[in-house]
């Protein structure tokens, strides 16, 4: 899913990513899609199967609120560009709503194994 909307980001040229690996053939960040995002959604599921359902709820919103941060951080790096229409709220949302359906689909997965 999180590739799909960068591959739909960057075809509206809502953002880009000038130094990504293989940028010939890719123009998204490969690196975060194929190890940077499965690594982030294992820590995060890890962590919100330590925790109530408020801590659950709090988990999600602190790392949705991070995201615009690390993004902005990827910005000053050089990792990532956005045009003027971009704004980091989206990036908010985004993964508020990306997390909130892995965390559902966890969920299911766990009460189907029990």
């Amino acid at each position: 899913m999180g590739t799909y909307l960068d591959l739909y980001f960057v075809g509206k040229q809502f953002y880009q990513f000038p130094h990504r690996p293989f940028p010939e053939i890719f123009s998204i960040n490969i690196a975060f899609t194929l190890v940077g995002l499965p690594v982030l959604i294992f820590v995060y599921l890890w962590c919100i199967t330590q925790v109530t359902k408020w801590g659950r709820i709090g988990i999600l919103l602190f790392v949705s609120l991070l995201m615009p941060i690390l993004e902005k951080l990827a910005e000053v790096l050089g990792w990532f560009d956005h045009s003027d229409e971009w704004k980091h709220l989206y990036t908010f949302f985004g993964y508020l709503i990306f997390l909130t359906i892995v965390s559902i689909i966890n969920s299911w997965m766990e009460k189907r194994v029990k």
